[in-house]
Protein backbone atom coordinates (compact mmCIF):
# COMPACT_ATOMS: atom_id res chain seq x y z
CA UNK A 1 0.00 0.00 0.00
CA UNK A 2 1.23 3.67 -0.48
CA UNK A 3 1.64 5.26 2.67
CA UNK A 4 1.15 9.16 2.08
CA UNK A 5 1.76 11.97 4.80
CA UNK A 6 -0.56 14.23 5.79
CA UNK A 7 -0.32 17.39 3.99
CA UNK A 8 0.65 19.48 6.67
CA UNK A 9 3.32 16.99 7.12
CA UNK A 10 4.28 17.68 3.40
CA UNK A 11 4.31 21.41 3.94
CA UNK A 12 7.36 21.20 6.31
CA UNK A 13 10.73 21.32 5.86
CA UNK A 14 12.79 19.00 8.22
CA UNK A 15 13.20 20.55 11.42
CA UNK A 16 16.78 22.74 11.76
CA UNK A 17 18.47 21.13 14.49
CA UNK A 18 17.66 17.97 12.84
CA UNK A 19 19.90 19.04 9.78
CA UNK A 20 22.54 20.52 11.83
CA UNK A 21 22.76 16.54 13.38
CA UNK A 22 23.44 15.85 9.70
CA UNK A 23 26.61 17.63 9.60
CA UNK A 24 27.81 16.79 12.84
CA UNK A 25 27.29 13.09 11.63
CA UNK A 26 29.69 14.09 8.51
CA UNK A 27 32.45 15.09 10.44
CA UNK A 28 32.58 12.29 12.99
CA UNK A 29 32.54 10.03 9.71
CA UNK A 30 35.98 11.57 8.91
CA UNK A 31 36.99 11.02 12.30
CA UNK A 32 36.91 14.76 13.12
CA UNK A 33 35.23 15.18 16.58
CA UNK A 34 33.54 18.34 15.87
CA UNK A 35 32.74 21.38 18.67
CA UNK A 36 28.83 21.38 18.50
CA UNK A 37 27.63 24.82 18.93
CA UNK A 38 24.87 23.36 16.52
CA UNK A 39 21.74 22.56 18.77
CA UNK A 40 21.09 24.45 22.00
CA UNK A 41 21.16 21.42 24.71
CA UNK A 42 23.64 22.11 27.53
CA UNK A 43 26.81 19.28 28.18
CA UNK A 44 27.03 19.95 31.88
CA UNK A 45 25.89 17.63 34.55
CA UNK A 46 22.33 18.39 36.00
CA UNK A 47 22.94 19.41 39.53
CA UNK A 48 23.42 16.82 42.31
CA UNK A 49 20.85 18.07 44.42
CA UNK A 50 18.22 17.53 41.56
CA UNK A 51 19.40 13.97 40.56
CA UNK A 52 19.32 12.75 44.35
CA UNK A 53 15.56 13.96 44.86
CA UNK A 54 15.06 12.23 41.62
CA UNK A 55 16.24 9.05 42.96
CA UNK A 56 14.28 9.53 45.78
CA UNK A 57 11.41 10.87 43.98
CA UNK A 58 11.13 7.55 41.98
CA UNK A 59 10.98 5.53 45.11
CA UNK A 60 8.39 8.11 46.74
CA UNK A 61 6.17 7.38 43.63
CA UNK A 62 6.57 4.07 43.46
CA UNK A 63 2.97 3.13 43.40
CA UNK A 64 1.59 6.90 41.96
CA UNK A 65 -0.06 5.26 38.97
CA UNK A 66 -0.76 8.46 36.35
CA UNK A 67 0.05 11.49 37.26
CA UNK A 68 -2.77 14.77 37.26
CA UNK A 69 -2.83 16.20 34.29
CA UNK A 70 -2.42 19.64 35.25
CA UNK A 71 0.66 18.95 37.71
CA UNK A 72 0.67 17.97 41.23
CA UNK A 73 -0.87 20.62 43.89
CA UNK A 74 3.08 21.32 45.08
CA UNK A 75 4.62 21.08 41.97
CA UNK A 76 2.21 24.45 41.03
CA UNK A 77 2.96 25.90 44.28
CA UNK A 78 6.62 25.94 43.77
CA UNK A 79 6.08 27.74 40.76
CA UNK A 80 3.46 30.33 41.86
CA UNK A 81 6.16 30.44 45.10
CA UNK A 82 8.92 31.41 42.70
CA UNK A 83 7.11 33.68 40.56
CA UNK A 84 6.22 35.46 43.39
CA UNK A 85 10.05 35.91 44.49
CA UNK A 86 11.63 36.26 40.76
CA UNK A 87 9.37 38.31 39.42
CA UNK A 88 6.62 39.79 42.36
CA UNK A 89 3.87 37.70 40.53
CA UNK A 90 1.02 36.77 42.59
CA UNK A 91 -0.17 33.51 40.93
CA UNK A 92 -3.05 31.56 41.40
CA UNK A 93 -1.48 27.70 41.74
CA UNK A 94 -4.97 26.16 41.53
CA UNK A 95 -6.58 28.14 38.38
CA UNK A 96 -3.28 30.47 36.91
CA UNK A 97 -0.83 27.48 36.62
CA UNK A 98 -0.43 24.02 34.89
CA UNK A 99 2.51 21.56 33.93
CA UNK A 100 3.60 20.36 30.61
CA UNK A 101 6.40 18.46 29.29
CA UNK A 102 8.64 20.67 29.09
CA UNK A 103 8.35 24.32 26.88
CA UNK A 104 8.45 22.55 23.61
CA UNK A 105 5.16 20.60 23.91
CA UNK A 106 3.27 23.02 25.49
CA UNK A 107 4.23 26.05 22.86
CA UNK A 108 3.26 23.80 19.74
CA UNK A 109 0.14 22.40 21.85
CA UNK A 110 -1.26 25.95 22.63
CA UNK A 111 -2.66 26.44 19.21
CA UNK A 112 -5.17 23.88 19.27
CA UNK A 113 -6.72 25.95 22.02
CA UNK A 114 -7.14 28.80 20.37
CA UNK A 115 -6.45 28.48 16.44
CA UNK A 116 -9.31 27.76 14.35
CA UNK A 117 -8.42 27.15 10.39
CA UNK A 118 -7.80 30.26 8.82
CA UNK A 119 -6.79 32.18 11.95
CA UNK A 120 -3.37 33.80 12.26
CA UNK A 121 -0.83 33.45 14.90
CA UNK A 122 1.81 36.70 14.85
CA UNK A 123 5.43 34.88 14.71
CA UNK A 124 8.57 36.46 14.97
CA UNK A 125 11.46 35.73 12.46
CA UNK A 126 14.23 34.48 13.46
CA UNK A 127 12.43 32.19 16.00
CA UNK A 128 11.53 29.38 17.81
CA UNK A 129 9.83 26.38 15.16
CA UNK A 130 6.95 25.05 17.51
CA UNK A 131 5.21 28.50 17.77
CA UNK A 132 4.68 28.31 13.78
CA UNK A 133 4.53 24.64 13.53
CA UNK A 134 1.94 24.20 16.16
CA UNK A 135 0.03 26.93 14.49
CA UNK A 136 0.32 24.82 11.23
CA UNK A 137 -0.88 21.28 13.05
CA UNK A 138 -4.44 23.63 13.83
CA UNK A 139 -4.76 24.58 10.77
CA UNK A 140 -3.93 28.44 10.98
CA UNK A 141 -1.46 30.90 9.45
CA UNK A 142 1.43 32.66 10.67
CA UNK A 143 1.93 36.11 9.81
CA UNK A 144 5.97 36.55 10.38
CA UNK A 145 7.52 39.73 12.14
CA UNK A 146 11.01 40.12 11.08
CA UNK A 147 13.51 40.82 14.11
CA UNK A 148 15.95 43.45 12.66
CA UNK A 149 19.38 44.42 14.36
CA UNK A 150 18.40 48.13 13.06
CA UNK A 151 15.13 47.69 15.04
CA UNK A 152 16.82 46.05 18.39
CA UNK A 153 15.26 42.83 17.24
CA UNK A 154 11.94 43.85 18.12
CA UNK A 155 9.06 43.10 16.15
CA UNK A 156 7.29 46.32 14.69
CA UNK A 157 3.64 45.74 15.95
CA UNK A 158 2.94 49.10 14.38
CA UNK A 159 3.10 47.29 10.79
CA UNK A 160 1.26 44.67 10.79
CA UNK A 161 -1.69 45.02 8.41
CA UNK A 162 -5.17 45.50 9.75
CA UNK A 163 -6.85 42.61 7.84
CA UNK A 164 -4.25 40.15 9.69
CA UNK A 165 -4.89 41.66 12.82
CA UNK A 166 -8.93 41.02 12.50
CA UNK A 167 -7.41 37.24 12.06
CA UNK A 168 -4.75 37.26 14.42
CA UNK A 169 -5.76 35.13 18.02
CA UNK A 170 -2.07 34.34 19.13
CA UNK A 171 0.82 36.88 19.45
CA UNK A 172 4.47 34.77 20.83
CA UNK A 173 6.73 37.22 21.97
CA UNK A 174 10.26 36.19 23.47
CA UNK A 175 13.11 37.21 25.58
CA UNK A 176 15.77 37.07 26.55
CA UNK A 177 15.41 36.13 22.43
CA UNK A 178 16.19 33.10 20.75
CA UNK A 179 18.26 32.97 18.61
CA UNK A 180 19.11 36.79 18.72
CA UNK A 181 20.03 37.65 21.86
CA UNK A 182 17.85 40.36 22.20
CA UNK A 183 16.92 42.15 25.87
CA UNK A 184 13.35 43.80 25.76
CA UNK A 185 12.55 46.55 28.71
CA UNK A 186 9.69 47.70 30.55
CA UNK A 187 8.39 50.06 28.07
CA UNK A 188 8.26 47.04 25.38
CA UNK A 189 5.96 44.50 27.13
CA UNK A 190 3.84 47.26 28.61
CA UNK A 191 3.48 48.00 24.79
CA UNK A 192 2.92 44.35 24.13
CA UNK A 193 0.34 43.93 26.54
CA UNK A 194 -1.81 47.05 25.49
CA UNK A 195 -0.84 45.88 21.83
CA UNK A 196 -2.61 42.68 22.91
CA UNK A 197 -6.00 44.14 24.51
CA UNK A 198 -6.64 46.43 22.18
CA UNK A 199 -7.16 43.72 19.66
CA UNK A 200 -8.01 41.27 21.80
CA UNK A 201 -4.98 38.99 20.77
CA UNK A 202 -3.49 36.24 23.38
CA UNK A 203 0.11 37.48 24.22
CA UNK A 204 2.17 34.26 24.47
CA UNK A 205 5.81 35.02 25.72
CA UNK A 206 8.12 32.00 25.69
CA UNK A 207 10.47 32.94 28.48
CA UNK A 208 12.70 30.05 28.65
CA UNK A 209 15.87 32.14 28.44
CA UNK A 210 14.74 34.51 31.61
CA UNK A 211 17.27 33.05 34.05
CA UNK A 212 20.18 33.57 31.22
CA UNK A 213 21.31 37.53 31.87
CA UNK A 214 24.99 38.87 32.22
CA UNK A 215 24.57 41.92 34.17
CA UNK A 216 21.99 42.27 36.66
CA UNK A 217 21.00 45.43 35.14
CA UNK A 218 19.56 43.88 32.23
CA UNK A 219 17.73 40.77 34.78
CA UNK A 220 14.39 39.85 32.16
CA UNK A 221 11.04 40.62 33.25
CA UNK A 222 7.98 38.24 32.60
CA UNK A 223 5.44 39.71 30.75
CA UNK A 224 3.04 38.39 33.73
CA UNK A 225 4.54 41.49 35.96
CA UNK A 226 2.65 43.66 33.00
CA UNK A 227 -1.06 42.08 33.48
CA UNK A 228 -2.58 38.90 33.63
CA UNK A 229 -5.93 39.67 31.58
CA UNK A 230 -5.01 37.81 28.35
CA UNK A 231 -1.19 37.03 28.59
CA UNK A 232 0.24 33.57 28.86
CA UNK A 233 4.21 32.84 29.86
CA UNK A 234 5.72 29.64 29.15
CA UNK A 235 8.82 28.32 30.87
CA UNK A 236 11.00 24.64 31.96
CA UNK A 237 13.72 23.61 33.91
CA UNK A 238 15.34 22.87 30.97
CA UNK A 239 18.17 25.46 30.13
CA UNK A 240 17.54 26.98 33.85
CA UNK A 241 18.97 23.79 35.93
CA UNK A 242 20.75 21.92 33.48
CA UNK A 243 17.33 19.73 32.80
CA UNK A 244 16.82 19.28 29.28
CA UNK A 245 16.26 15.60 29.55
CA UNK A 246 13.60 15.95 32.04
CA UNK A 247 11.21 17.59 30.36
CA UNK A 248 9.05 19.07 32.93
CA UNK A 249 7.80 22.49 32.12
CA UNK A 250 4.40 24.48 32.81
CA UNK A 251 2.21 27.63 31.62
CA UNK A 252 1.28 30.33 33.88
CA UNK A 253 -1.47 33.62 33.52
CA UNK A 254 -4.95 34.61 32.89
CA UNK A 255 -7.32 31.69 34.35
CA UNK A 256 -9.06 31.58 31.05
CA UNK A 257 -6.69 31.00 29.11
CA UNK A 258 -5.15 28.06 31.48
CA UNK A 259 -8.40 26.72 31.96
CA UNK A 260 -8.56 25.99 27.96
CA UNK A 261 -5.25 24.87 27.70
CA UNK A 262 -5.26 22.24 30.58
CA UNK A 263 -8.55 20.46 28.56
CA UNK A 264 -6.25 20.39 25.35
CA UNK A 265 -3.39 18.64 27.42
CA UNK A 266 -5.92 16.32 29.18
CA UNK A 267 -6.85 15.17 25.75
CA UNK A 268 -3.17 14.91 24.09
CA UNK A 269 -1.35 13.47 27.13
CA UNK A 270 -1.29 12.12 30.69
CA UNK A 271 0.52 14.89 32.58
CA UNK A 272 4.30 15.37 33.61
CA UNK A 273 5.71 12.34 35.47
CA UNK A 274 5.45 12.98 39.26
CA UNK A 275 9.22 11.89 40.14
CA UNK A 276 10.18 14.82 37.39
CA UNK A 277 7.87 16.99 39.32
CA UNK A 278 9.71 16.61 42.42
CA UNK A 279 12.70 16.94 40.87
CA UNK A 280 11.44 20.51 39.62
CA UNK A 281 10.54 21.12 43.21
CA UNK A 282 13.60 20.97 44.27
CA UNK A 283 15.54 22.76 41.34
CA UNK A 284 13.30 25.83 42.24
CA UNK A 285 14.26 25.89 45.94
CA UNK A 286 18.04 26.57 45.14
CA UNK A 287 19.29 29.49 43.53
CA UNK A 288 22.93 28.98 43.80
CA UNK A 289 23.36 27.03 41.03
CA UNK A 290 21.50 29.07 38.71
CA UNK A 291 24.25 31.66 39.51
CA UNK A 292 26.77 29.19 38.61
CA UNK A 293 25.67 28.47 35.65
CA UNK A 294 25.41 31.85 34.10
CA UNK A 295 28.93 32.43 35.29
CA UNK A 296 30.35 29.54 33.35
CA UNK A 297 27.88 30.98 30.19
CA UNK A 298 29.49 34.20 30.68
CA UNK A 299 33.32 32.70 30.43
CA UNK A 300 32.44 31.27 27.56
CA UNK A 301 30.85 33.67 25.92
CA UNK A 302 33.85 35.91 26.77
CA UNK A 303 36.39 33.77 25.30
CA UNK A 304 34.06 32.95 22.22
CA UNK A 305 33.00 36.61 21.32
CA UNK A 306 36.80 38.02 21.88
CA UNK A 307 38.66 35.55 19.23
CA UNK A 308 35.33 36.68 17.29
CA UNK A 309 36.15 39.85 17.13
CA UNK A 310 39.60 39.34 16.67
CA UNK A 311 39.14 37.30 13.53
CA UNK A 312 38.02 40.35 12.10
CA UNK A 313 34.21 40.15 12.73
CA UNK A 314 31.67 42.14 14.28
CA UNK A 315 31.25 42.58 17.81
CA UNK A 316 28.06 40.61 18.95
CA UNK A 317 28.55 40.35 22.69
CA UNK A 318 24.95 39.17 23.95
CA UNK A 319 23.40 40.25 27.09
CA UNK A 320 21.41 37.60 27.80
CA UNK A 321 20.59 33.99 26.45
CA UNK A 322 23.05 30.96 26.10
CA UNK A 323 23.36 32.17 22.31
CA UNK A 324 25.72 34.04 20.15
CA UNK A 325 23.69 35.50 16.97
CA UNK A 326 27.22 36.73 15.19
CA UNK A 327 27.00 38.65 12.39
CA UNK A 328 29.23 36.68 9.39
CA UNK A 329 31.66 38.28 6.96
CA UNK A 330 30.74 40.92 3.99
CA UNK A 331 29.94 39.07 0.88
CA UNK A 332 29.37 35.63 3.01
CA UNK A 333 25.70 33.92 3.39
CA UNK A 334 25.06 32.33 6.20
CA UNK A 335 25.41 28.91 5.10
CA UNK A 336 29.07 29.82 3.20
CA UNK A 337 30.18 31.02 6.93
CA UNK A 338 28.87 28.20 8.22
CA UNK A 339 30.20 25.88 6.17
CA UNK A 340 33.40 27.57 6.36
CA UNK A 341 33.66 26.71 10.37
CA UNK A 342 33.36 22.97 9.56
CA UNK A 343 36.75 23.20 7.46
CA UNK A 344 38.36 20.48 9.54
CA UNK A 345 40.97 23.00 11.19
CA UNK A 346 37.93 24.94 13.13
CA UNK A 347 35.55 21.79 13.15
CA UNK A 348 32.91 23.86 14.63
CA UNK A 349 29.42 23.36 14.11
CA UNK A 350 26.79 26.36 14.49
CA UNK A 351 23.53 26.84 12.43
CA UNK A 352 23.06 29.30 9.67
CA UNK A 353 20.72 31.99 10.69
CA UNK A 354 18.74 31.22 7.42
CA UNK A 355 17.67 27.79 8.62
CA UNK A 356 15.58 29.24 11.54
CA UNK A 357 14.31 32.31 9.84
CA UNK A 358 10.84 32.35 7.24
CA UNK A 359 11.76 34.33 4.34
CA UNK A 360 8.82 36.50 3.71
CA UNK A 361 8.55 38.89 0.42
CA UNK A 362 12.15 38.01 -0.38
CA UNK A 363 13.28 38.86 3.25
CA UNK A 364 14.75 36.13 5.59
CA UNK A 365 15.65 38.10 8.35
CA UNK A 366 18.58 35.34 9.56
CA UNK A 367 20.54 35.47 6.71
CA UNK A 368 23.92 37.61 7.55
CA UNK A 369 23.90 35.38 10.90
CA UNK A 370 24.69 32.11 12.30
CA UNK A 371 23.59 30.94 15.86
CA UNK A 372 26.60 29.64 18.90
CA UNK A 373 24.95 27.39 20.96
CA UNK A 374 26.83 27.70 23.76
CA UNK A 375 26.60 24.67 24.69
CA UNK A 376 30.12 23.28 25.29
CA UNK A 377 32.46 23.10 27.92
CA UNK A 378 34.47 25.83 29.00
CA UNK A 379 37.71 23.77 28.08
CA UNK A 380 36.12 23.31 24.68
CA UNK A 381 35.16 26.85 24.09
CA UNK A 382 38.73 27.62 24.89
CA UNK A 383 40.20 25.17 22.09
CA UNK A 384 36.95 26.37 19.97
CA UNK A 385 37.89 30.03 20.34
CA UNK A 386 41.99 29.42 19.28
CA UNK A 387 41.02 27.95 16.44
CA UNK A 388 38.20 30.99 15.34
CA UNK A 389 40.79 33.67 16.20
CA UNK A 390 43.03 32.24 13.68
CA UNK A 391 40.55 31.89 10.44
CA UNK A 392 41.11 33.67 7.70
CA UNK A 393 38.44 35.47 5.53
Amino acid sequence: MEIIASKRVQSIGGYAFAEVDKEVEKLKRQGIVPLDFGVGDPKEQTPGLIRNETKRAIDKRRTAGYPSYIGEPEFRSAISDWCRKRFSIKLNPESEVTSSIGSKEGIFHFAEGFINPGDYALVPSPGYPPWSRGTLFAEGLSYYLPLLKENSFLPQLENIPKEILKKAKVLWINYPNNPTSAMCDKSFLKKVVDFGQDNRIIVASDEAYSEFYYDEKDRPHSILEFGHEGCVAFNSLSKRSYMTTYRVGWAAGDERIISVFRKVKTNIDSGTSTFLQDAAIAAYSDEKHVAEMRNDYRIKRDHLCKALVEAGLEDCTPKGTMYIWQRVPQGMTSVDFAKKLLDPEIACVVTPGSWISQEDGGLNPGEGYVRFAMVPTIAECKVAADRIRKMEF
